[in-house]
């Protein structure tokens, strides 16, 4: 079953990251408040990034690891900057 990675931006400009198998679902799932209740509160969102994979385990994996990321990485993840990605994973003490 596919599965997807994908990051909301909310109307306070905050980020959400989620997984789902079935994105556009899970989309208007999360614009009728019947999504996570971080989104709830922060409506309206918009998606700025996804990623497509071929297993649902694979998408969840993926969540759990750009979840944990800083604002600044997401952004050069959502901006298509791939290369600023290494110089980002850097402890905040070594920046």
């Amino acid at each position: 079953m596919k599965g997807w990675m994908y990051i909301l931006e909310c109307a306070d400009k905050s980020y959400y990251t989620g997984s789902t198998n079935n994105l556009e679902l899970r989309l208007l799932q999360h614009e009728a408040a019947l999504g996570a209740s971080y989104t709830k509160k922060r409506l309206p969102v918009i998606l700025a990034y996804y990623e497509e994979y071929a297993r649902i385990d694979e998408a969840f994996y993926r969540e759990r690891q750009v979840k944990g990321w800083c604002r600044q990485k997401k952004d050069a993840l959502i901006n298509g900057r791939p290369d600023l990605l290494p110089g980002l994973a850097v402890s905040y003490g070594k920046r």
